[in-house]
This record gives structure tokens, sequence and C-alpha cells, in this order.
């Protein structure tokens, strides 16, 4: 059974082992793991503009001492100032039909522009962002054991990539739907599927049933500890933000990465045997989902 401290002290000697190349894969795993699935974008507010002409009465009136008298002076007065108040409101409402119509037109090329931007943000997060974890994830689990390479970044374009995207995708469109149940579903689900980028990035032949019942079974028992690692590193984070992230970017990130490598290891070699009849060796760098680098 696995402890906290034997998971950080494992992940803090390999990490610096293979210093540099640790903190320039974390940083990549930083960036993609901020743009993916999120969409961003400044939009402009359209308002229309209410175009009235005013009628204005062009006849003066000059005052005198028979003026009170006149009736027929005050009645065309009257007429006037009503007949002026009619065309005023009529112009008004056609400003306003005129600004509701333009306010609509704006409101629907903006949704037009967002739908584009979401599906172009979808598209880069399933076909590239995605794969680019599983290969990060590989560099951390083979860099326990080994000084790896950069090039593992790109094992997850160059083994079954199709079934890599769509297994990643699907973890991702079941935690957000999850995420929708007031928040604590999709956390739980999260660490559920904790397991899935690196049981990819050991066997990328695994269907995405095979991965999310291996994930589901690894992480059995183990999402509440899973959890209580990861606040045990708020410490480091309230630091990294002291530091207005440098800490996180020479340390903690790779310290942490290391850490969730090294818990995918202890699972793997504290649960030897699964339930859909994939069984592990005592030695997680020989189980049968260990592939050798290419």
């Amino acid at each position: 059974m696995w402890s906290r401290a034997q998971l950080k002290g494992r992940a803090k000697a390999t990490f610096k082992r293979n210093y540099w190349k640790c903190i320039l894969i974390s940083l990549l795993l930083t960036l993609i793991a901020g743009g993916s699935g999120a969409a961003s974008g400044n939009l402009s507010s359209a308002t229309g503009s209410l175009h009235g002409s005013e009628n204005q009465a062009g006849s003066s009136y000059d005052y005198d001492s028979g003026y009170d008298s006149d009736d027929g002076s005050l009645r065309d007065f009257e007429a006037g100032l009503e007949e002026g108040f009619k065309d005023g409101l009529k112009a008004g409402n056609r400003g306003v039909m005129g600004g509701m119509v333009a306010a609509a037109i704006a409101i629907g090329i903006l949704i037009v522009v967002f739908l584009v931007i979401f599906v172009l943000i979808l598209l880069v997060d399933v076909f590239i962002i995605n794969p680019l974890e599983v290969g990060c994830r590989r560099f951390f689990i083979r860099n326990l054991n080994e000084p790896a390479q950069i090039g593992n970044i790109g094992y997850g374009f160059d083994n079954n990539y199709r079934n890599v995207a769509k297994t990643m995708f699907f973890r991702d469109l079941f935690t957000v739907l999850w995420s929708l149940l007031f928040i604590i579903p999709g956390i739980v689900k999260a660490y559920e599927y904790m397991m899935i980028p690196y049981l990819l990035a050991d066997n990328p032949q695994m269907t995405k049933e095979q991965a999310f019942a291996e994930s589901k079974r690894m992480m059995q028992g183990q999402k509440w500890k899973a959890f209580v690692l990861d606040l045990s590193f708020i410490g480091w984070y309230i630091l990294s933000g002291l530091t207005l992230g440098i800490l996180a970017i020479f340390y903690v990130s790779p310290y942490v990465n290391a850490t969730h490598a090294a818990l995918y290891e202890a699972l793997c070699y504290a649960n030897p045997a699964g339930s859909n009849g994939f069984t592990q060796q005592e030695d997680p760098v020989n189980s049968p989902f260990r592939q050798e680098n290419v």
C-alpha cells in the first residue's frame, strides 16, 4: 500500500535526476491543461442607434395683448403641437424597431462566431492536446526508472492515434457531463478517470471500454487518498503564487507530475489483477501495459 511520503520521495528523486527535461515537459503539460476544453474571446457589444427625426413647429407666435382672446390661434397651436408629437412618436418607433433588428443581427453573428471558435478549440483539444497529454504522461512514467527522452511526447501520435484521441475525448466529455450535477460528481469522476492517460501511455491499443474499466478498478478505494495527495501540495501552490509562478515552473509542476506518475506505478503494483482480464505483475516496469520506448 502506498503512502504520500513514499510517492513524493520517489518523485523528487526521479525528476531531479532529469531536471531540465522534466521542467520542459511540465511546462508543456501546464500550457495544454490550461487551454484544454476552454474557450475564451473578447466579445464586442453591439448597440442599435435610434434615429429619430425631430419635427419642430415652424410657426412663430408673436405675443400681443390680443393673443389670449384669439381662440382660433390657440386651437391651431394645439393642433400643431399634437401633430408634431405624433410624428415624433412614429419616427421614434421606427428607430426602436431598426435598433432591435440591428441588435438581433449582431447577436446572431456573435453566436455564429462563438460556435466556430468553440468547434476549432474542441478539434485542437481532441486531435492535438489530448494525444500530447498522453505523451507527456508517458515521459513521467518512464522517467521513474530511467532518464526519459523528450521524444516521448509524440507517443500518442505515433501509436494508435485514433484510439488515443477517441478515448481521451470521452474522458473529457464524461467528466464535463458529470460536472453538470453540482460539480462534486464531476470531481469524483475526474479522479475515477485519472489513470486513463497513463494506461494509454503504457498501452495505446487498449480500447475505450477497457481503459475506463481499468482506471475505475485501479482507483477503487483510492480516490479520496489521491485527493488528499493533491491537497498536500497546497503549501507549494501558495509559495508559487507568491513567486508569480516561477517556483511552479522550476519545481512544483514537475514535482506534482512525477508524483502522479509514481501513484500510477504504485497502483499497478497494488492491483495485481483486474476484473476485465488484465493481469499485472509485481514489478510495474515489466507490466504487460508497459511498452518499449519508440
